[in-house]
């Protein structure tokens, strides 16, 4: 039954663990459950925040409005020809839906093994590593509308992805809440292994001809060996989303930094690896009160036990910063600062 609680601790839902309240939290199970909260008085007067695994969120201060986290659960799938059609409620576990997938052979999303956060998230963020992104996967999504209430299917085109962006980042911010994406994925695997170390991963353990599940535990293995745990240490995965910039503007670094670590893009850009720069601004590892980057992975912001969101946030300002200064780019936050 839907509860409303008031003055709840957020501290269990994200995963850097700060420590703040929302005045509200509800805890959604199904779209009869968002229909109902939205018919309450309570809510009608407050700011709203919506979270599934709170991956990609930074609290600074306490939340001045009703939180309401979405775990809507279940997992179907349909076959039609060579394609399947994969429908994940939004509160899934992205990672337990790749799982899913890989044990049911379904192949397409066996790259994006181990991303923190949930379905719902997905097409949101554009979700994206090792040469998959979120959109090349994606088919529909369900989504409730907050004025309305009413649910809308909104299609591959509807949605206008972009890197680590979406219609509902973008002009309908805050007007829908996702409640279940269908994925198309195939039964004939296409391996992608050209993306960052997965080949020598692979190499490693003597794969020579990989399945989907051996692209899967590659891609988890190295993320592991890279990045922290958030149930052991605080984190949200990427702090900073890697720059995508102009031909001319990369021709102008590598020529100071020949060895600079880049991917060229489908649209004719250049994308620089934001670890590799911030690294080189020597700041892999550093450690500045209660917080600091990730010994292993230089792109990952943590909280070393007590951290509060603004001491997080000025320590990112200074990797901009150092970042902009050497390299002359500016680094763009993934994480939502609230």
């Amino acid at each position: 039954m839907l509860q409303i609680k008031e003055n709840v601790s957020l501290k269990p839902y994200n995963s850097f663990g700060i420590d703040v309240k929302a005045s509200y939290f509800a805890e959604i199970f199904s779209e009869a459950d968002l229909t109902r909260l939205f018919k309450n008085e309570i809510v009608k007067s407050q700011k709203l925040l919506v979270i599934g695994g709170g991956s990609n969120v930074l609290f600074t201060q306490d939340y001045k409005g009703l939180v309401v986290k979405i775990s809507i659960k279940g997992i179907q799938s349909k076959t039609i020809d060579d394609k399947v059609l994969v429908t994940a409620g939004a509160g899934e576990v992205w990672n337990d839906f790749v799982n899913y997938c890989v044990g049911h052979h379904f192949a397409g999303v066996e790259n994006l093994s181990l991303i923190p956060g949930t379905v719902g998230a997905s097409p949101i963020q554009n979700i994206g590593a090792y040469g998959v992104e979120l959109k090349d996967v994606f088919e529909s999504c369900s989504a409730f509308e907050i004025k309305t209430g009413k649910i809308k299917t909104f299609t591959y085109d509807d949605c206008h992805f972009g890197y680590r962006e979406s219609i509902f980042k973008g002009e309908l911010k805050g007007q829908y809440i996702i409640t279940s994406v269908t994925f198309r994925l195939s039964a004939e695997a296409k391996i992608n292994t050209s993306y960052g170390a997965i080949e020598t991963e692979l190499l490693n353990r003597g794969v020579e001809n990989p399945n989907i599940a051996d692209v899967s535990a590659a891609v988890s293995h190295i993320r592991v060996s890279k990045l922290p745990d958030p149930s052991t240490i605080g984190n949200a995965g990427s702090f900073f989303k890697n720059p995508v910039i102009e031909k001319y503007e990369f021709a102008d670094i590598v020529a100071k930094h020949p060895d600079v670590v880049h991917y060229p893009t489908a649209d004719d850009k250049i994308k620089l690896a934001a670890g590799w720069l911030i690294e080189q601004c020597g700041w892999k590892g550093k450690v500045v009160g209660q917080t600091g980057t990730w010994k292993n992975q230089a792109l990952v912001l943590v909280n070393h036990g007590h951290a509060t969101g603004t001491e997080v946030y000025h320590f990112s300002e200074q990797i901009i910063d150092s970042v902009k200064s050497t390299f002359g780019v500016t680094l763009e936050r993934e994480v939502n600062i609230l």
